[in-house]
C-alpha cells in the first residue's frame, strides 16, 4: 500500500468520524466490488449475495469477475457501481415527495453511475438530462444510458454555463462535482499519485464556478445535490457554507441508521451533509448533502412551434414499440427517434440552449419499403416483446459481441433480436442462407477470449 498523503491525514484529524489507525488499514486491503440491478430487466442474478443497505437494488460481489465477459452487463441488466455513491437512492427517495413529472439534471454525470440510478427512480413522463462537457466522456456516457435502457434519459454535453440559459427549468439538479479524489485512494492508484494540497485548493474553486454556473436553471424550491468523492472539507463542508453566504438555500436532511456507518456531518454554518469512510462503511470514501433553492427563480418559456412529428415515420416504425402512442419525428441529420407524449416541449427548450447528443429512443432509419432498426431499440424497455427475435446462449452472446459469427442457421429471413436470458443485445438480419451481425463496430468486444470463457458456468 502506498503512503497516504501526511498533509490529508493532519487535516482529516478534527473531521467527526475519522478514526486515523482504523482509515490507514482500510486503505491496506481490497477495494470493495458492488452492482446495481435494473429493476426493467430483472432477471435474477446475483439474487444470493449480499445487499447495500442503502439501496434496494444494490449488491456486493464476493470477487470482481470480468464483467466484460458477461452479456447481461452488455444487456444492461446491471451497472457496476461504487457501493457509497448509491446512498444517492436513498436521499433521493427520502427527500422528494413526488418523483412524477419532473425534469433532472445530472450535471457531471459520466460514466452514467449515478444517472443510471435516477432513471430507475423516475416515472415515465419525467425527463432525465445526463451531462458530460467532455466529449468523449460524453459517449460513453451515451453508451450507458442506451444499454439502461430508458426512453426518457436524455444525453448532453455542455459546460455547466449553458444550462444557465434555462432558467427555472429543473426540479432536480445533481453535481457530483470534478474533485481532489482522496475518497478514491484505495480503488485508484493514479489518484493517489494526482492528489495534491494546490489541487484541493484548485478543485475548491472549481467546484463554486460550476454551481453558480447551473444555479440559475434550478426552479425556485427545487433540489441540488452536491456530491465528491474527496475528503478534504474545503471541497465539502466549505463548499456547502460558501452557497448557504451566496444564495437563499436551507439544509436537508434524511433518516439514516447507525449501523450503517455513515457520518453525519454539520459545517461551520450550520448545513448538513453525509460523510463515508471506507473504515466505517462496506465501500469508498464519499460525500453527499441535499439543499432546497428558497429564492425566487424566472421560468423558461416553451417557444411556438410546430410539432414534428411525423404519421409516415409512425407507420413505418411504429411496431418496433410496445406503446405506438408515441411521438415519431426526425431528431437530427441522421436520426428517427420516439419521443414520449408531453417530450416536445422540452426538445424546443432543450435544443435552443444544449448541444443533444441522445434524444428520447433512437429508431433507425427507412431503407426503401424496408426500415433499418437502431441498435437502441434492442436495448430499449419500450421495445416491442413480440418483435421477432432468436435466443442465444452465453457462448453464442458473445460471439455475436464480437461481432463474429454465432453459428446459426436456417433461420427466417428478415431482422431478429439478438436475446440473452430475455434481454436484447442488437441486430441480425438473415438472408436465409448467412447472417449478417449489425451490432455498431464501437460496441463490440475487443478483448481476446479464450475457449474456456465461452462456458456458461462462468
Amino acid at each position: 500500500m502506498k503512503s497516504l498523503p501526511l498533509y490529508l491525514l493532519d487535516e482529516l484529524k478534527g473531521i467527526k468520524g475519522f478514526d486515523e489507525k482504523a482509515f490507514i488499514a482500510a486503505h491496506g486491503q481490497a477495494p470493495v466490488t458492488s452492482v446495481r440491478l435494473n429493476t426493467a430487466k430483472d432477471i435474477g442474478i446475483f439474487a444470493a449475495n449480499e445487499k447495500v443497505p442503502w439501496c434496494a437494488e444494490g449488491i456486493y460481489l464476493k470477487e470482481r469477475p470480468v464483467f466484460t465477459l458477461d452479456p447481461a452487463y452488455h444487456a444492461g441488466a446491471y451497472y457496476v457501481q461504487e457501493a457509497s455513491s448509491m446512498f444517492l437512492d436513498h436521499l433521493l427517495k427520502g427527500i422528494l415527495n413526488d418523483r412524477k413529472n419532473i425534469r433532472v439534471l445530472d450535471l457531471c454525470a459520466a460514466p452514467g453511475g449515478k444517472s443510471t440510478l435516477i432513471a430507475s427512480l423516475l416515472d415515465k413522463d419525467s425527463l432525465l438530462v445526463s451531462n458530460d462537457v467532455i466529449r468523449t466522456r460524453a459517449s460513453v456516457l451515451e453508451e450507458n444510458m442506451t444499454r439502461w435502457g430508458y426512453m426518457n434519459t436524455w444525453v448532453t454535453s455542455n459546460d455547466p454555463r449553458d444550462f444557465g440559459r434555462l432558467p427555472g427549468y429543473f426540479n432536480v439538479i445533481v453535481v457530483d462535482a470534478p474533485c481532489s479524489g482522496s475518497g478514491l485512494f484505495r480503488k485508484d492508484a493514479r489518484a493517489s499519485d494526482e492528489w495534491s494540497e494546490a489541487n484541493v485548493q484548485l478543485c475548491s474553486q472549481r467546484q463554486q464556478r460550476i454551481l453558480a454556473d447551473v444555479w440559475p436553471a434550478l426552479k425556485e424550491d427545487g433540489i441540488l445535490i452536491y456530491a465528491t468523492c474527496s475528503y478534504s472539507p474545503q471541497e465539502d463542508e466549505q463548499i456547502l457554507d460558501w452557497l448557504a453566504a451566496t444564495y437563499n438555500v436551507t439544509t436537508i436532511t434524511t433518516e439514516i441508521k447507525e449501523e450503517w456507518g455513515i457520518v453525519t456531518v454539520g459545517s461551520a454554518g450550520d448545513m448538513t451533509g453525509y460523510r463515508f469512510f471506507p473504515d466505517k462503511v462496506k465501500g469508498e470514501g464519499f460525500f453527499i448533502a441535499a439543499m432546497q433553492k428558497k429564492e425566487d427563480a424566472e421560468t423558461v418559456r416553451v417557444p411556438r412551434y410546430k410539432t414534428g412529428h411525423d404519421k409516415k415515420v409512425k407507420q413505418m416504425a411504429g411496431y418496433l414499440l410496445n406503446d405506438a402512442d408515441m411521438l415519431f419525428m426526425q431528431t437530427d441529420k441522421e436520426h428517427f427517434s420516439a419521443l414520449r407524449p408531453g417530450h416536445e416541449d422540452d426538445l424546443q427548450i432543450l435544443q435552443q440552449a444544449v448541444y443533444l447528443r441522445k434524444t428520447g429512443l433512437k429508431l433507425g432509419q427507412p431503407a426503401g419499403k424496408d426500415w433499418l432498426p437502431a441498435h437502441e431499440v434492442a436495448l430499449s424497455v419500450d421495445a416491442n416483446t413480440d418483435l421477432p427475435a432468436i435466443n442465444v446462449n452465453r457462448e453464442q452472446a458473445l460471439h455475436f459481441l464480437k461481432r463474429e459469427d454465432i453459428g446459426l442457421m436456417e433461420l427466417e429471413k428478415g431482422w431478429l433480436m439478438v436475446r440473452y436470458r430475455g434481454l436484447g443485445l442488437g441486430w441480425v438480419k438473415s438472408l436465409g442462407n448467412r447472417i449478417n451481425n449489425y451490432l455498431p463496430k464501437h460496441w463490440r468486444i475487443r478483448m481476446e477470449i479464450m475457449d474456456s470463457d465461452y462456458s456458461d458456468e462462468k
